[in-house]
């Protein structure tokens, strides 16, 4: 049985396939970016990288709670 990706990561095939980028890679460029508030990376990474809000705010959301967990 395959299990169905809920919340931010429903969007990462798609962010994958149409950036041409793995999910790791973005993660890694939110992670080293000197910016820290959710909307400022959300911006940054439209603004920079061309990315649609949904995949901007899913990135962002899903890597901050990652980083928050740890």
């Amino acid at each position: 049985m395959t299990t169905t990706a809920k919340g931010p990561a429903s969007y990462f095939p798609s962010i994958e396939k149409k950036y041409g980028r793995p999910i790791t890679e973005w993660k890694d460029l939110i992670r080293s970016s000197p910016l820290t508030k959710h909307m400022e990376l959300v911006s940054w990474l439209k603004t920079e990288h061309s990315m649609g809000h949904g995949h901007a705010n899913a990135l962002v959301a899903h890597t901050l709670a990652e980083n928050a967990g740890n």
